[in-house]
């Protein structure tokens, strides 16, 4: 697979002039990836798949109203039954208790194979094969985002609406013009509007919906 994974990295910025947001001293640039930032690009892999699991347990609820009506149907059945108060209480709690277990779960899981995989040896997956790369994006001489063909991005909390996603996703963009690619797909989630929003920015649009998606390393 040609691919092309992103981060931002040291000794590649410089002072804005124009566009950012007054509080952006700087413009983040796109760099090659280097052995030393190894375990900076494994950590913000690490908790961008992370903030999925609340986004997953939780916030993704209010995409899916067939399960708020049956946890609504479980409880009141409950009730019935027990004729006890305090399940409207606890029933509900101990669902939401056990849908973040099971996100975390998966996380996990899917965690473990990426770093059994190309992100724990991206030299081997992304720098050797020939029409593949890795490059890093930096702000402040820091490391601050990544993706990986337009997978897995992801840019640390403490960096974004700084720019870092749009010079990822042109980096991707650049790539695939140079290596004569024809269009560049990627998929999102429902519960990243964000993102829905960044990618419509810069030229992508929606060509179709999957309702049965499942959480990365789900079924």
């Amino acid at each position: 697979t040609h691919s092309d994974s992103l981060l931002v990295s040291s000794s590649c910025y410089k002072k804005q002039s124009n566009g950012l947001k007054e509080q952006n001293e700087y413009i983040p640039l796109v760099c090659k990836f280097e052995p030393d930032d190894n375990l900076v690009v494994q950590q913000i892999f690490y908790e961008g798949l992370m903030e999925m699991v609340p986004d997953t347990a939780f916030r993704g609820l209010r995409h899916h109203p067939e399960s708020l009506w049956l946890y609504a149907a479980m409880t009141v059945i409950s009730l019935v039954i027990t004729k006890c108060w305090w399940v409207i209480g606890v029933l509900p709690a101990s669902v939401m208790c056990l849908r973040y277990f099971c996100s975390r779960r998966v996380i996990h899981g899917y965690l473990r194979r990426a770093m059994n995989t190309d992100m724990g040896n991206i030299e081997k997956f992304y720098m050797k094969p020939q029409g593949s790369c890795f490059s890093v994006a930096v702000l402040e001489g820091k490391v601050v985002g990544g993706s990986v063909v337009l997978q897995r991005m992801s840019v640390d909390q403490r960096y974004r609406k700084c720019g870092v996603g749009v010079v990822l996703v042109r980096k991707v963009l650049e790539f695939a013009a140079h290596y004569g690619y024809s269009s560049v797909i990627l998929g999102t989630t429902a519960y990243a509007p964000a993102a829905h929003r960044l990618y419509q920015r810069l030229g992508f649009c929606c060509v179709g919906v999957t309702n049965g998606y499942a959480t990365p390393g789900g079924r």
